[in-house]
């Protein structure tokens, strides 16, 4: 068929008792649909269909979608935990500040020892009850890569998750470098549009059967009408991504001689993970104001064409302060500088995003560089 349907079903008609016995304890101990699917709790087609394609693009046996990223990784730690007996984590900051806060909470009832990305760092953290490894890369909100090998190496055999959002897997599939599950907050890159709550992880068979038995436990199904979106999304990714990593080059050469940027966190193209483990920079960067707090505060209220909002990955350009938001859960000593600001861009025209923060980074300024002046230090966006 052109365009696949949804199935908004909240249940489904039983054949017998036997049958539907039988089909609600296979679904309910991560098993598919066998004469009825029951129970939308349970298992959606059009959820599937998604699960399936993201499956594809990433390399791995199978996907599990999630109501959110947050559910998606609560899933993880708990299937990871009830599957080994163990409750330790290790985690790699930096990390989303959802996720280090999560993990440092105790809500999930393990104990979570932080470290660097290192595989030094990572094999002094692991020890004999650690039941899962948790890094993200590129890290947010500083960009930071890891090699996601060295870190399987280091972990000894204990299942490794990448937390693959920034990456998409246009740029990145963790399973080919040994991680046991690849995890994606799928409200940003993989929707695209920012009008869908998602989380999915792609993993083995195994691995996504214990998950859907914590996802049906839980309730935290991903509603049809998301896998929907979120299907959809995944025929325009490649595309978006391209134009937007594209964009982000521009942006950050115009920024990296930009004299009140003190430092600009983007991976560069002689990164020895660019082309080996990373099929490129990605469209995220940020950036370390000279003044500070109070400077930040000021280019995320004085920028236009820039959104000044949470999340990253839509095809409209955001901007945000990570310690004062997303990242404001996070222990201070491992919390972002106040002087760094985040941006995702989107598929603007890289003219009129450059423009937009020269005009609100030069308020205070005497000079303003006029936009015919731009143009002309723009990279060729083919590169």
């Amino acid at each position: 068929m052109h365009v696949p349907p949804i199935d908004l079903s909240s249940t489904n008609p039983l054949p017998d008792i036997e049958t539907g016995g039988h089909a609600y304890e296979t679904l309910a101990s991560g098993g598919h649909p066998e004469g009825t699917a029951v129970y939308a709790r349970l298992w959606n087609p059009t959820v599937a269909r998604f699960e399936a394609g993201l499956a594809r693009l990433e390399h791995a046996e199978a996907a599990v979608a999630f109501s959110s990223g947050m559910a998606a990784l609560t899933a993880a730690v708990l299937a990871a935990k009830r599957e080994t007996g163990r409750r330790h984590v290790v985690a790699v900051r930096p990390l989303y500040g959802g996720t280090d806060h999560l993990l440092a909470s105790g809500l999930l009832d393990v104990e979570t020892t932080f470290c660097e990305g290192t595989s030094t760092a990572v094999a002094a953290a692991i020890r004999r009850d650690t039941a899962l490894v948790v890094l993200e890369t590129p890290a947010n909100p500083t960009l930071d890569l890891v090699d996601i090998r060295s870190v399987v190496t280091a972990a000894d055999g204990v299942p490794v998750l990448v937390d693959n959002t920034f990456a998409t897997p246009m740029l990145q599939n963790p399973l080919e470098f040994g991680a046991a599950m690849a995890l994606h907050s799928a409200t940003k890159y993989l929707g695209g549009h920012g009008d869908v709550m998602a989380g999915v992880i792609a993993c083995d068979q195994g691995r996504a059967a214990a998950l859907r038995r914590v996802r049906a436990i839980t309730g935290a199904l991903l509603h049809p009408l998301g896998a929907y979106l979120l299907h959809r999304g995944l025929a325009t990714l490649p595309v978006r991504v391209r134009t937007q990593q594209a964009n982000a080059r521009a942006v950050a050469a115009w920024l990296a001689d930009h004299p009140d940027v003190a430092r600009l966190h983007y991976p560069a193209d002689d990164h020895p993970l660019i082309g080996r483990q990373m099929n490129g920079t990605g469209a995220m960067l940020s950036i370390e104001l000279r003044g500070g707090y109070e400077q930040a505060a000021h280019l995320t209220s004085a920028v236009r064409v820039f959104t000044h909002a949470v999340s990253l990955g839509g095809v409209d350009s955001l901007i945000q302060h990570p310690s004062a938001l997303t990242h404001r859960p996070v222990a201070s000593d491992a919390r972002p500088t106040p002087a760094l600001v985040r941006l995702s861009i989107g598929l603007e025209n890289p003219v009129d995003l450059i423009d937009d923060l020269d005009r609100a980074l030069s308020v205070n300024r005497r000079t303003h560089v006029h936009r015919s002046a731009i143009r002309p230090r723009i990279p060729d966006l083919q590169a």
